[in-house]
């Protein structure tokens, strides 16, 4: 059973995906960032500076000046605007992880066409290498 694990966890895709989570959660930090210091401040200058995140409806007794002053009283409120904030990230996060893949894409493509276009080895081919082995073991029986 210990064998079969190892030889599971040996194969390359299993690391391959463990690889790619890796890179995918140290990635995570960068996007966060390009969302929350570059392009969330855009939107806000964009939008005159409001800030959906604060929008919200009290469902309990009480006025609260945010929404952060809302839950610190532990009032019940519908903070609908911490949803629309992360739809906005999703979305622009989505976008951003679109462009990269694209752009990883094409760099893929290139290499594999810069590969094709690469000239052929010289000498014979492994098939014409074989043929000859066969061809001189042939004779010699």
């Amino acid at each position: 059973m210990i064998k079969e694990f190892r030889d599971f966890i040996a194969k390359g895709n299993v690391m391959d995906m463990a690889v790619g989570i890796i890179i995918g959660a140290a990635f995570t930090a960068i996007v966060t960032s390009l969302v929350a210091d570059l392009i969330n401040p855009i939107i806000g200058v964009i939008t005159g500076g409001i800030d959906f995140s604060n929008l919200f409806v009290n469902l309990g007794q009480g006025d609260y000046a945010s929404l952060s002053a809302a839950r610190d009283a532990g009032a019940p409120v519908f903070a609908y605007g911490a949803f629309i904030t992360a739809v906005i990230n999703f979305l622009i996060i989505a976008f951003v992880v679109f462009l990269l893949v694209k752009m990883v894409n094409r760099v893929k493509d290139a290499a594999i066409r810069k590969q094709e276009a690469a000239p052929a080895p010289d000498g014979p081919t492994q098939e014409e290498l074989l043929t000859q082995i066969r061809d001189l073991l042939s004779t010699r029986t």
